[in-house]
C-alpha cells in the first residue's frame, strides 16, 4: 500500500450518497468535460441519471480524505450489469447502440459495463488499478464468461478517429459467432482506412486509455462503431472473454509476488 492508496476504497455502492456521488462524477465528465447530455440529466443539481441507475451496481472508488456531504468522495465509477439481472429488467444498455444477438445466443455468462469514469486528478494513477482489481474481483466471484460494453471516442467525426477506428476493426474484430453489430440509425464502418496504410503509432495515440486496457486483456470489438450524437462520442462495442482475462489476471500477481 503506497501513501496515496491508503485514503482509497473500492467497494459498491452502499447508499443514496454514494449514488448520488458517482452520478455527479459522471455530471462532471460526460456533460461537463465531454458536452454530452441525455434525457434524465439533471443540470440543476449537477447529475448524470438515466433509467438503468436503479437496477445495475455501481463499483465506485472512494477518496476517504473527500466530503460525503458535498458528494465529492467518489472519484472513480463502474456501472456493472449482470445478464440474468438484465433480462429480468429487459434489455442491456448497450442494445439501444448494438444488435446482441449472436452475444445472447451463445449462452454464456454476461457482465455489462458502462459509464465508467475516473476525477481527471486520478486518471492514470493508482485508483484505476484499484478499480481494475475490484472489477476482476467481481468477475471472478461471480463466475461471469463475457464482460462487455460500449468504450466512447470523443466527437462523433469519424474521418478524425480513422487511424484508431481502423485498427480496432483490422486487428480486433470479435469472431462472427459473437459479434454485435452497431444499429443502423448510428451505424459508422470502422475499416475507413486499408489494413496496410495504418499507422499503428497514430492508431494507438488517438485510442482512449480504457480502450487500450480492454485490449490489453484480450479485448474484440463488434461490426462498426456507433454515432451517439447526444453524447458527443463515437462508440465502440468491446468484449473480453474472462478465461484470458482471469489468466492475465493470475500471471499479473504472481509477477507482483515474485513468483
Amino acid at each position: 500500500m503506497t501513501p496515496e492508496t491508503s485514503f482509497f476504497e473500492t467497494r459498491l455502492a452502499t447508499d443514496e450518497t454514494d449514488l448520488l456521488a458517482a452520478q455527479r462524477l459522471r455530471y462532471r465528465v460526460f456533460v461537463e468535460e465531454l458536452g454530452g447530455d441525455g434525457t434524465m440529466v439533471d443540470h440543476a443539481d449537477r447529475l448524470e441519471r438515466d433509467e438503468f441507475d436503479p437496477v445495475v451496481d455501481h463499483l465506485v472508488l472512494v477518496d476517504n480524505r473527500r466530503s460525503r456531504q458535498a458528494l465529492d468522495h467518489v472519484v472513480g465509477v463502474y456501472r456493472l450489469l449482470p445478464g440474468d439481472r438484465a433480462e429480468r429488467f429487459g434489455r442491456f444498455y448497450c442494445d439501444s447502440e448494438y444488435d446482441l444477438t449472436a452475444l445472447r445466443a451463445a449462452g454464456r455468462s454476461l457482465l455489462e459495463l458502462g459509464r465508467s469514469c475516473v476525477d481527471p486528478a486520478f486518471r492514470g494513477g493508482s485508483g484505476m488499478f484499484l478499480m481494475w482489481n475490484a472489477l476482476a474481483e467481481y468477475v471472478l466471484g461471480r463466475e461471469i464468461e463475457i464482460l462487455f460494453g460500449v468504450a466512447s471516442f470523443h466527437g462523433t467525426d469519424a474521418q478524425a478517429l480513422a487511424q484508431p477506428l481502423s485498427w480496432l476493426h483490422h486487428h480486433h474484430l470479435a469472431p462472427a459467432t459473437l459479434r454485435p453489430r452497431a444499429r443502423p440509425e448510428g451505424f459508422q464502418a470502422m475499416d475507413l482506412i486499408p489494413e496496410a496504410e495504418l499507422d499503428r503509432r497514430a492508431a494507438m495515440t488517438g485510442m482512449p486509455a480504457l480502450i487500450k486496457a480492454y485490449l490489453r486483456l484480450g479485448g474484440l470489438v463488434g461490426e462498426g462503431a456507433y454515432l451517439d450524437r447526444p453524447f458527443n462520442t463515437t462508440d465502440v462495442f468491446l468484449m473480453v472473454d474472462t478465461r484470458a482475462m482471469s489468466e492475465k489476471h493470475r500471471k499479473f500477481y504472481e509477477t507482483r509476488q515474485g513468483q
